[in-house]
């Protein structure tokens, strides 16, 4: 067979990539301007996402997707990076003093959640109890995307955002095993105890297991030199998929893993954070809205009044009573106040994760899937646009907003773009000439700052007086325009000393300007 026809049979083709990249290219312009949109209105972005597939989608522009299969495998994987970029960004100082707490409600409160619901759905919706406890298990996790996104914008007392953050990085892991086991089995064959001993299992294995990889790659990473900047954001992120993928392996809760080792990551001393850091929340970003347009793809518009009134039935039980009472019960053993209970029940977002996890059952053939789809889809949309934007407000009444709120810094490594200068780093080595030369001895250009001097284990801010020593690392801010003449200045020096100059010595450059 000749390899011309061979390539017919793919079904890719390049003019069909071409297609492909140029409507992925407009979806992900508009999704950044929505992004705007999302901020003045004070709702997550992601249900602005989740509107632009059902726009583009069947009853749209017509675009057809309604594989759950593949819907479900790109959810999983969207929700690792999403998941990473949460712990990557979570301050461990803030979350260790409620950890606790917010461990509570990422276990007693999915199963409280999940038996509320479900009683309720089974009584006085009508439903069996396959359907009932589904539902109840699929909306019992809040959504890490949506409340990293709104929460972060909101200056909260840290026992609050810290609660909140690690509920919402940890409760995915219970929920979704609940909600396999469920559509796998088509009903709760084996047992509640049974089911609760593997929620146990796969929760405290797949923390343990992603403890395991965050201090253990940590460990490799400040040891190791790698031989480009760029790669250490890789790695890190390689490390955060490892362990889902170990932890999948061994049959334990991979997001559990994942969140954790990112955890330990993220609190780490490790080289060039801030590049981490912003590498990991690009890739979030392009997560979330390749998986929220993807889930509006995926919902089908004429499935939705059908649902309807079942949504909103079900979103006032889960926001009014199931979330208020798990709330309760999760912080029974804490010391909390009244107050900070009834802002706990309230910033239990939703977002877009309930409608991932509607993407099982549609996926394992569980029978009405599409309309718990659909059911799950509309109280997703509907009460994250109620509850979002009320939360500043909330928090204002109910006291949860410090008297004098900070926020913390934005802080980049060199952030010099808009100075239009760049960061120079300077090694003197054995036998440089730059040894025992004083900073104002150096005569670089005017304009031309040194900042900073590594010295062993310690740092200085040079004087005029100072002396450079072998083995001193200089950093050194220039404009632009003066790298040149700074470089061919200080590799003067390096070879005949302070009175380079004298000897006519130019550093090896030639520069335009002369």
């Amino acid at each position: 067979m000749r390899l011309a026809d061979r390539g017919r049979g793919c079904g890719v083709t390049v003019d069909s990539l071409n297609v492909f990249l140029l409507a992925g290219a407009l979806v992900l312009i508009t999704a950044v301007v929505a992004v705007r949109v999302s901020v003045k209105l004070g709702l997550p972005s992601l249900v602005l996402y989740l509107l632009i597939g059902v726009a583009i989608g069947e009853s749209g522009l017509g675009i057809q997707f309604s594989d759950p299969d593949v819907a479900r495998s790109f959810a999983y994987a969207a929700l690792i990076v999403i998941l990473a970029e949460g712990g990557l960004t979570t301050q461990w100082d803030e979350v260790r003093p409620v950890f606790g707490i917010g461990l509570s409600l990422a276990t007693v409160g999915v199963v409280v959640s999940t038996a509320v619901v479900a009683v309720i759905g089974h009584y006085l919706l009508g439903l069996d109890w396959l359907p009932a406890i589904l539902l109840g298990a699929i909306f019992a996790p809040t959504d890490a995307a949506a409340v990293f996104s709104t929460l972060r914008r909101l200056p909260l007392k840290r026992r609050l955002s810290g609660a909140l953050e690690a509920e919402s990085g940890l409760n995915d892991a219970p929920a979704i095993v609940l909600v396999t086991i469920l559509s796998v089995s088509h009903g709760p064959d084996e047992g509640f105890l049974m089911i609760g001993l593997t929620v146990v299992y796969e929760l405290l294995g797949g923390a343990a297991l992603g403890y395991v990889v965050g201090r253990v790659g940590a460990a490799i990473l400040r040891r190791t030199a790698l031989p480009a900047s760029g790669l250490y954001p890789l790695v890190v992120l390689t490390l955060t998929v490892l362990a889902y993928g170990v932890g999948a392996f061994a049959h334990m809760s991979g997001f559990a893993a994942v969140y954790i080792a990112a955890l330990v990551l993220g609190n780490s001393h490790l080289p060039h954070r801030a590049a981490t850091r912003s590498f990991v929340e690009g890739l979030a970003w392009l997560a979330q809205i390749g998986l929220f347009v993807m889930l509006g793809l995926l919902s089908s518009p004429s499935d939705m009044p059908g649902a309807f009134v079942t949504a909103v039935v079900a979103g006032a039980v889960l926001t009014f009573v199931a979330r208020p009472i798990s709330v309760w019960a999760a912080t029974a053993p804490f010391l909390m106040s009244v107050r900070e209970r009834v802002f706990l029940s309230w910033a239990g977002l939703r977002g877009a994760v309930p409608v991932v996890f509607a993407t099982i059952p549609l996926a394992e053939g569980v029978e009405r899937a599409d309309w718990l789809f659909a059911v799950v889809f509309i109280v997703s949309v509907v009460y994250t646009v109620i509850q979002a934007p009320t939360l500043p407000w909330l928090a204002t009444r109910l006291r949860m907003v410090p008297a004098f709120p900070t926020r913390d810094a934005d802080v980049e490594s060199a952030p010099l773009e808009r100075l239009d200068a760049d960061l120079i780093h300077v090694r003197v080595p054995p036998g440089s000439k730059l040894h025992g030369v004083e900073i104002a001895e150096l005569r670089v250009p005017p304009g031309v700052g040194v900042a900073l001097i590594v010295r062993g284990d310690t740092s200085m801010v040079p004087g005029p007086r100072t002396k450079l020593q072998q083995g001193d690392e200089i950093l050194i801010v220039a404009p632009r325009a003066l790298r040149r003449a700074t470089e061919a200045r200080l590799r003067a020096v390096g070879r005949r000393g302070r009175l380079a100059g004298w000897f006519g010595e130019r550093g090896g450059a030639e520069l335009d300007e002369d």
